[in-house]
Order: structure tokens, then C-alpha cells, then sequence
């Protein structure tokens, strides 16, 4: 909606200021005059009027470059990044209102013969012009958002901010993770079970659920999850206790479905796209195992995020701390599966890959995180090794493989003592032959 709304805005607004100011103008200021000729003001504006229309044609065209050039580089669901972007609904915007200008300016020039020319129209008009080309100029800066380091940064900008608004940071210091909630005990009382097209949930409205659920004095457990498609019949949510119904239309309209995933309360949604992109990168027809290095880069400083926080946001308890909504929510486990199967499976035949996996892995196993969590990093790392040593690599590729770089392939940084326990056996090696060298 706001890639029309914004530009209906602009036109609404052209077309109200087409039909006032000349008026305005002709009422309060019949003697502002710069000298200008009826067919050079009319010149200068159809000048303008087909000049908008092309300029329109080029916007149109640049964004129809950038869902391409997203869709087959990198991911068809960033997609949406470009085509709702701000900066391409206002310059379509500012666009329409000069177009409209300029034609309401034509029509009141030389009016009846009169030998009048709206200067003062004129002069809005060559205001509108000026910004226009600024703003289209802004436009075509944009075009470095395609740059992959770019796309990468907006992405993971995108999961730090909802990082942040959904979670809480725990203590420093904290030795272990707060334990999943289980679902209170009760009678369900009643079911809300979905009807119509496939959706996917895009949002919670927690202060109405909240508020419906303190009023019938019951918990509702959400079946779905945001990110979850919804189909024909799939429950939605459940209601538990309760001295009275909660109206069901209020709420189905807590729980906001739309066509796809947003980034607005969904913070696996940025790190599945990373994670598209990388895997993408490490597809036989692009081969760019760079790339996919890059997008670790993003994905460990949100895993880092992640695990030095409380993940329980699902239990929403209300202000007198009486249990009233629960959400389901991924647990660290799930972040870790997400973050680095796929790259790890698609990418086991890539050194650079593996190493920097074993950084973002060793990273996040010695970080600040609570120890059960640094505790699965470490088992995922083991995993990682697993893998290495069944891959048909000679020696020196596995001596590569399991050294720590952050760069993937540029700077090493020695192995775990494990990895290279691991190496020794798969070869062999001489029990004082260090793998890092």
C-alpha cells in the first residue's frame, strides 16, 4: 500500500494546487510579473509536462533493475526491500505533482486571450523541477544498495533492529539461559481455527490479546508462530480458562496474515535470508563462496545478539503479572539449525567456507553467552569437524579446513585442540606435528 499511497498522495495534492493557486494567483496578486511570453511560458511548460512523463518511464525502469537484479543475485524474497523503499514512492510522487502542475499551468496561461501568464505557478513549478531531479538523483545513489556488502548490511541492520525490540539482553555473567515455559494446565475452552487462502502470519497485536485475555480472565496459547503459513483449517490459537468467551473476530484480528514473511517481529526472517543468500553463493551455477562468507559475517553478529539474550519473549504476562498470552518462539537450538545446516551442507566442499564457519562457531563458543549455550556451539563445532573428516579432502585440505579464519581464506588463526586431535587421527600424523602450521 505505501508504494501508491505515498505518489496518490503527491498527485492529490498536484491536482488541488492546479486548480487553487492560479485562482489564488489571479484573486490576490494580478500584478506579480516577471515579463515572460505567453509562448515561452508555454513552451517551458510542455517542456515539463513531457519531461515528467519520460522521467517516469526511467524510475519505472530502474526499479523493474532492481527486483530483477535482487531476484536472480541474491534472493527473490528480498524483493520487497527494494520495491517498498521509501526514496522510489516519493520520487514517483514528487514526479506526479509536477506533471500535474505543470498541464493546470498550461491551461491557465493566455487564459481567454488574456496575455496572462501564472508567474507565480511558473515559479512553484520550476521549485518542483529542481527537486525532482534532485530526488531522481537520490534514486539512482540508491542503486549501491545493490552492491552485495550493501544488501548484506541492510539485512542484518534489519534483524538487529528487531533484535532489539523484541528481546531482552540477560545478565552479564548469567550461567544458564532461562528454561522454556511450559504451556499452563487448564480446560480449552475454545479453539480459533483459521478459514480462507493460504497467509502467513506477519504479526502479533500482544497489547489486544493481552487486553482480550485479562477481560475473559483466560490465557490464549497462539498455535502459530509468526513466519508460519496458515492454511484451510489450521488452528490458531487456543483459548485456556476464562470466565467468559473471548469474541473471536476481535481475535482474528490480533493475529495480522499477510502474502509473505516481514522482518516486524520475525527475527529468524533476517537470518534466513542471509542464509539464501549464502547458499545461493555456494550454488554450482555462481560458485561465489566469498559471498557466502560475507553473509556469515551478518548471521554471527546476530547469533551473538541472540545468545546474550532472554529468548522467552512468548510468555506476556500482564500488569499485575498474571500469565496471560503465550507465543511459540525458537529456542537457541532452532537459531543455530537455521543459521548454519544449509551453509554447512552446501558448503562442505568449500575451505573457505569451512573456515570461516569454524570462526563464527569458536566465536560463539567462547563469547559472553550463558555456558548451555556456548555449550552447543561447541557441539555444533564437533559436528562441523565430523563433517570435515568425511569429505574426500587429501591431508593439506583438511589441515586447511579446520583452521579458525575469519576471512575465510587470508588470515589463520590456528585450530581447537579438538579439531586438530580429529586431523591427526583421520592421517595419521605425527603426534608433534602441529595442523595450524
Amino acid at each position: 500500500m505505501t508504494t501508491w499511497l505515498i505518489p496518490g498522495v503527491y498527485l492529490a495534492v498536484g491536482i488541488i494546487c492546479g486548480f487553487i493557486v492560479p485562482r489564488l494567483e489571479q484573486a490576490y496578486l494580478p500584478a506579480y510579473d516577471h515579463g515572460v511570453a505567453v509562448g515561452s511560458a508555454l513552451a517551458f511548460f510542455g517542456a515539463i509536462s513531457s519531461g515528467m512523463l519520460a522521467l517516469v518511464g526511467i524510475v519505472f525502469a530502474i526499479a523493474f533493475v532492481m527486483v530483477q537484479f535482487s531476484t536472480a543475485a541474491y534472493s527473490p524474497r528480498l524483493v520487497i526491500m527494494f520495491t517498498h523503499r521509501p526514496i522510489l514512492a516519493h520520487t514517483l510522487g514528487i514526479f506526479f505533482a509536477t506533471f500535474v502542475m505543470s498541464l493546470s499551468a498550461v491551461g491557465w496561461t493566455d487564459r481567454s486571450g488574456s496575455g496572462v501568464v501564472p508567474v507565480l505557478t511558473m515559479d512553484i513549478v520550476l521549485v518542483l523541477v529542481i527537486v525532482s531531479l534532485l530526488a531522481f538523483a537520490l534514486l539512482i545513489r540508491s542503486l549501491n544498495d545493490l552492491l552485495i556488502q550493501n544488501v548484506l548490511a541492510n539485512v542484518g541492520e534489519s534483524g538487529r533492529a528487531v533484535i532489539g525490540a523484541l528481546f531482552q539482553r540477560l545478565p552479564r555473567g548469567a550461567a544458564h539461559a532461562p528454561e522454556p515455559g511450559a504451556v499452563p494446565d487448564g480446560p480449552v475452552t475454545q479453539t480459533l481455527v483459521y478459514s480462507g487462502h493460504p497467509r502467513t502470519i506477519t504479526r502479533f497485536n500482544i497489547t489486544r490479546l493481552t487486553a482480550l485475555a485479562r477481560a475473559a480472565d483466560a490465557v490464549i496459547v497462539l498455535d502459530c508462530a509468526v513466519g508460519d503459513t496458515v492454511v484451510e483449517d489450521t488452528v490458531l490459537a487456543r483459548v485456556i480458562g476464562g470466565r467468559r468467551p473471548v469474541p473471536e473476530p476481535a481475535l482474528l484480528r490480533a493475529i495480522g496474515r499477510g502474502n509473505g514473511r516481514t522482518f516486524e517481529q520475525d527475527p529468524k526472517y533476517a537470518i534466513r535470508l542471509l542464509v539464501d543468500i549464502g547458499i545461493r553463493a555456494l550454488s554450482p551455477a555462481v560458485n561465489d563462496p566469498t559471498t557466502a562468507v560475507q553473509a556469515i559475517d551478518q548471521i554471527e553478529d546476530l547469533l551473538q545478539r541472540l545468545g546474550q539474550s532472554d529468548l522467552e519473549a512468548g510468555r506476556i504476562k500482564d500488569t499485575q503479572g498474571t500469565l496471560r498470552v503465550v507465543l511459540p518462539m525458537p529456542v537457541w537450538a532452532d537459531y543455530l539449525t537455521l543459521s548454519f545446516d544449509e551453509i554447512r551442507q552446501y558448503g562442505m566442499t568449500s575451505v573457505q567456507v569451512l573456515r570461516r564457519l569454524r570462526a563464527a562457531l569458536q566465536s560463539l563458543a567462547d563469547g559472553a553467552a550463558p555456558e548451555d549455550r556456548r555449550f552447543a556451539a561447541r557441539h555444533y563445532l564437533e559436528r562441523l569437524d565430523a563433517g570435515v573428516g568425511g569429505r574426500a579432502f587429501d591431508a593439506e585440505d583438511t589441515r586447511n579446513s579446520l583452521q579458525v579464519d575469519r576471512q575465510g581464506l587470508g588470515l589463520s588463526r590456528g585450530t581447537g585442540v579438538r579439531a586438530a586431535a580429529s586431523a591427526r587421527r583421520l592421517y595419521d600424523a605425527p603426534a608433534d606435528h602441529d595442523p595450524s602450521v
